[in-house]
């Protein structure tokens, strides 16, 4: 291919390219919001894997569990003018030239999207061993979907949300599940300890053991051997330690990346480099409403990040003014464990103040933190209507009076002062 670059035309993409690097649910997604929201030049969307872009949320449960073939997600690629290119590893890039650099050649840009998500974090040790596994691909949850078919003895290590989502599906399919976490309790790197402590017990409620502060030594074909020498016989090892932006390829690039290897996107999602974005697990990004920088890992960053980008790369090039759309969500997830939802919204590391509303031990509460009398996020366990109204509250910078807050019959919305 040549190396050529074309100058920008005056209209809303012209006979331009927009390469979009990663065919997950932001890659797809910014795709269809550039055709929404009026590109008319070329878009090409690069897939590292040779299936049609999926959900990944169902992988963990319907996949998992054979109710469910695939989750593929419902685009009409070739109608909305949109060339997918599926089985292609992006091995570099070159921004000084407008290069995607990919095992097969270089494919030009004059806008270059990079969506390439994350990727699971491995156990030491464990590469190659047989009966170890990762859940991250729609390939790893149909290898893993006849054992627990074989209602297998397993052995989960971590206890974050992928750790404990296995696990509900794994003890829904009748396996024995071992679930070892190194911290002190489950969802360690994601909560407070008042606020995760009371989740351990959903594990044994479910019929599943944790065992907390335990590091593994090593693993093999039968199982664990935990720091303190105990082994923990399994006949397969399921690995949920984590997720670190899928970043390596961009190495001498000149995209600036952040500690955490995500590119440093500003707060309209553009990179370092000129014509570069960033969107979904692989970027992060300054949240004034926070004040600080966000790497969020979950799938409505993934949706709600790519109409920015389509935005700015458009509005970029239809008006020589154009201000750019400021990227600040509430950021919110869900998940499905142990027959709980459980549902968060916001960021409370900077929070000073904490309010329970409900039972811990019960079957439906909720945990608002503020900062300064504002509700700056909350986490909800069976109690949807708390997160949808305490969503919109910290949208809006709500300030709640504590008394009315604490009283679970009190309707959120409500306890605003």
């Amino acid at each position: 291919m040549s190396d050529e670059t074309t100058t920008k035309p005056s209209s809303s993409g012209g006979e331009q390219r927009v390469v979009i690097v990663g065919a997950g649910m932001a890659g797809v997604q910014t795709a269809v919001a550039l055709r929404e929201q009026g590109w008319t030049g070329e878009i090409v969307l690069l897939g590292a894997e040779p299936h049609q872009p999926y959900d990944r949320p169902p992988l963990s449960k319907a996949v998992l569990l054979g109710k469910a073939e695939g989750s593929t997600l419902d685009v009409d690629f070739a109608g909305l003018g949109i060339t997918l290119r599926l089985g292609v590893r992006v091995t570099g890039l070159r921004t000084d030239k407008r290069l995607v650099e990919t095992a097969t050649g270089q494919l030009p840009y004059d806008v270059l999207v990079i969506a390439t998500g994350a990727e699971p974090i491995t156990l030491p040790g464990s590469e190659g061993v047989p009966g170890v596994h990762l859940l991250r691909t729609l390939d790893d949850a149909v290898r893993l979907r006849p054992v627990l078919a074989r209602q297998r003895e397993i052995a989960v290590v971590g206890a974050g949300w992928i750790g404990a989502e296995f696990a509900t599906a794994a003890r829904e399919a009748g396996c024995a599940v071992t679930v070892v976490e190194a911290a002190d309790r489950p969802l360690a790197g994601a909560l407070p300890a008042e606020v995760a402590a009371p989740m351990a017990a959903w594990y044994e409620d479910y019929g599943a053991r944790l065992v907390t502060g335990a590091r593994v030594a090593s693993v093999d074909e039968s199982g664990l051997v935990l720091g303190d020498g105990t082994r923990l016989r399994a006949g397969a090892v399921v690995v949920g330690i984590g997720a670190r932006p899928t970043t390596d390829w961009l190495a001498g690039s000149g995209v600036e990346l952040a500690a955490d290897r995500s590119v440093a996107a500003d707060d309209r999602l553009r990179s370092s480099a000129p014509d570069v974005y960033a969107v979904g697990d692989c970027a992060s990004f300054p949240s004034a409403r926070y004040g600080t920088r966000l790497l969020v890992h979950h799938w409505d960053n993934a949706l709600q990040g790519p109409r920015t980008v389509a935005a700015n790369v458009v509005g970029s090039r239809t008006a020589a003014d154009f201000p750019g759309a400021v990227y600040d969500p509430v950021p919110y997830f869900w998940s499905e464990q142990f027959g709980r939802f459980v549902q968060y919204a916001g960021h409370h590391s900077e929070a000073d103040e904490l309010v329970w509303r409900g039972d811990p031990a019960g079957a439906a509460w909720s945990v608002c933190w503020l900062r300064e009398g504002a509700l700056v996020a909350l986490l909800a366990v069976g109690r949807p209507r708390d997160l949808a109204q305490g969503r919109k509250l910290i949208e809006r910078g709500a300030r709640l009076d504590r008394t009315r807050a604490e009283d679970p019959s009190v309707p959120l919305k409500s306890a605003v002062c």
